[in-house]
């Protein structure tokens, strides 16, 4: 099949490479230097849980580029302007693979073929131009972005399968992208503004802090008419913890790197919905202006 990923950063990377292993996809990095010269030169290689090295396509110009699929990994900021330039190739498909909501209305509004909803697990790391590790094994879900089956969603999950990631064809995405905000709610800014592993949120003080954030999601999906129980999302919240306790969340990440992070898309989408819905979220509130001032302090807002 022929593949796009667009925004072809630690995670991008780590799905194309996985994709390139199998000798049946022409597969297409859209990257930034010097991470796409370095492919392109020598090759991406993978390492950690898993482990190949590939010759994938690469490009800095996402413009124009026509393929089966496109799948989008770009950060939540960052997904009018891929929506625009997707706008100018031709796709069948286009699945997201982002953190934090409102990524598939962007893109649907901007598209002509389907948009898939999708979410990853898998803990990535760029360790160097060239080179990601992968730093835990996480699943790949991913479906019709309203609901229900869908043909082309049945159709990628097989084709990421027989890439050899862990996939699940859901046919309740709204519910489990809520799930997934949560899950990003009560960790990300935690540990991202007390510079901690994931595991952290599972210990006092932090535990209780992070149990309201992923409750408080919780809440506002009811309100959306998404079925999401409290217990539910703290459950998944803690089950992520637990799983990837010694990963460094991405938005931590971001702050260590000084870059713009996703807590608009994430505990900041929470506070919007809350406010649409007349419900008050004052633990995603709080995280959400720390974060924002961190930004504003270091330039990046």
């Amino acid at each position: 099949m022929e593949i796009v990923v667009f925004g072809a950063g630690s995670l991008g990377s780590l799905i194309g490479g996985a994709l390139a292993s199998v000798r049946s996809n022409d597969v297409t990095l859209v990257a930034r230097d010097p991470h796409a010269s370095a492919v392109r030169e020598s090759g991406l290689e993978l390492r950690g849980e898993l482990e190949a090295t590939t010759t994938p396509n690469v490009t800095t110009d996402g413009r124009g580029l026509k393929a089966e699929l496109a799948i989008v990994t770009v950060k939540a900021f960052d997904t009018a302007v891929a929506a625009e330039t997707l706008a100018t190739g031709s796709y069948d498909v286009v699945l997201s693979l982002q953190n934090g909501m409102g990524n598939e209305e962007t893109l649907a509004d901007a598209l002509a073929c389907p948009v898939l909803a999708g979410t990853a697990s898998y803990g990535a790391i760029l360790q160097e131009p060239g080179v990601v590790e992968c730093t835990g094994i996480g699943d790949v879900v991913l479906g019709a972005r309203m609901g229900g089956r869908s043909e082309p969603g049945d159709r990628i999950g097989d084709l990421f399968a027989a890439a050899g990631l862990e996939t699940t064809i859901a046919e309740d995405m709204p519910r489990r992208l809520w799930e997934k905000l949560a899950v990003n709610a009560g960790i990300n800014a935690i540990t991202a503004l007390t510079d901690t592993e994931n595991g952290a949120v599972l210990e006092p003080p932090a535990d209780a802090l992070a149990r309201a954030a992923a409750r408080e999601t919780a809440r506002v999906a009811r309100s959306c008419t998404v079925s999401l129980s409290n217990r539910a999302a703290i459950a998944s919240m803690e089950s992520v913890a637990t799983d990837t306790a010694a990963n460094t969340s991405s938005m931590r990440q971001d702050i260590l790197t000084e870059r713009r992070t996703e807590i608009d898309a994430i505990n900041g989408y929470v506070v919007d919905r809350a406010a649409q819905q007349d419900l008050e979220v004052p633990t995603n509130r709080i995280l959400t202006t720390l974060v924002r001032t961190w930004e504003r302090g270091v330039g990046v807002r």
